[in-house]
């Protein structure tokens, strides 16, 4: 049963990541399309005068960078599509600096790849700069790093890096912004009876079938990565919309509960998704043993857990491996992803914050395992 409905799920969303792919950020190829990239950042400001946080993953530096070098014609060869990337993200960057600042928004350009949201490490600073740009009001920009990607490890059309930006700053909702209206149970300009979808449960396996289809000649996507992307959104609890990018204050209006485009809904709570796999990770890594104010801290005030709290660390862990939380009687009362590695954690037991840098050399976050990635075991 789905119990989000299109009327609700962008309206209650705090946290919204939007896509917009290369066909539209680029107007067909002709050059970034200055009006419609205002457009996106004049409701992304709306949004976020309205309490919301907004990430922007954007394509299209390769069709812009074709169009400064005269490329008619999307190249086969790698080198020189990280040569286009790398010569149109000098102009995708600078539209949407000068856009949201326009609109009383700061920006910040963000490139990835596959292998820095593979790495355990590289998947933590990641996620931890996007949230300190959140918090500090910047409106991140991310685009795949084009100029250092092969095609093994392209993520296609930045749908999936959508879905995987959403995932890692646990966002309420994705919106892809397309060149169609949404999805239909076949594609309409071949079949006359298709008929428009407009709610589903992300994942189906129905939703495959209707997307059959390849994407235009200036991006890597079409509608089935953008099913493949709702799939992999919702697994972290992220709802997603498929809807027409030239639609008119398409954001305002989702956000305002309107229904626009293709609802496809997560089932599972955002919350209940990452801790229910917590909960789950068999392959812990370590243990660390608190006081009993830290327990009381933990158990019954919903609180962080501070180093300060710790009195033992066991195990060799690294950064953002799940790790074992225990009482002074050695009783599991929680599991969550450690912000530091076992060696710095030993340093660090009975330490407060403000002692971190000298310790360790560098100051990171306060928390040895932050609430929102913590759950109670017992």
């Amino acid at each position: 049963m789905i119990e989000k409905t299109a009327s609700t799920v962008l309206r209650d969303a705090r946290r919204i990541v939007v896509k917009v792919g290369s066909s539209l950020v680029t107007n067909e190829g002709r050059g970034l399309d200055e009006s419609a990239i205002g457009e996106w950042c004049r409701q992304l400001a709306w949004l976020a005068g309205q309490g919301r946080e907004v990430v922007m993953v954007s394509s299209g530096a390769i069709a812009e960078g074709m169009k400064r070098l005269g490329w008619s014609a999307r190249p086969h060869e790698v080198h020189e599509l990280q040569a286009a990337a790398a010569v149109g993200q000098m102009g995708l960057a600078q539209m949407y600096e000068t856009k949201l600042r326009e609109n009383g928004l700061g920006s910040a350009q963000v490139l990835l790849t596959h292998a820095d949201l593979a790495d355990r490490e590289r998947y933590l600073n990641a996620r931890s700069t996007l949230l300190t740009l959140l918090r500090l009001h910047v409106v991140p920009v991310i685009n795949e790093n084009d100029t250092v990607v092969n095609d093994e490890i392209k993520f296609g059309d930045n749908d999936t890096l959508g879905a995987l930006v959403a995932n890692l700053v646990e966002a309420d909702a994705l919106v892809i912004l397309t060149d169609q209206k949404g999805l239909y149970t076949a594609d309409p300009r071949k079949d006359p009876a298709a008929t428009f979808v407009h709610e589903a449960k992300a994942g189906d396996p129905a939703l495959e079938a209707m997307a059959g289809g390849a994407g235009s000649s200036l991006g890597k996507g079409g509608m089935i990565t953008k099913i493949l992307a709702a799939k992999r959104a919702a697994g972290s609890g992220a709802s997603t919309v498929i809807a027409w990018g030239r639609e008119r204050d398409a954001l305002v209006r989702l956000a305002r509960g309107e229904a626009i485009g293709t609802l496809l809904v997560a089932q599972t709570q955002k919350t209940q998704a990452r801790k229910q796999w917590m909960a789950d990770h068999l392959q812990l890594r370590g243990a660390v043993t608190v006081d009993a104010g830290a327990v009381v801290k933990l158990r019954d005030e919903g609180k962080s857990l501070l180093p300060i709290g710790m009195t033992a660390v066991e195990g060799d862990f690294s950064r953002g491996e799940v790790i074992a939380v225990r009482d002074a009687q050695g009783t599991e009362i929680a599991r969550g992803l450690a912000n530091y590695a076992s060696a710095e954690a030993r340093l660090l037991c009975r330490k407060p914050s403000g002692e971190f840098e000298a310790l360790l050399g560098y100051a990171a976050e306060p928390e040895m395992v932050h609430r929102d990635n913590l759950v109670l075991t017992r």
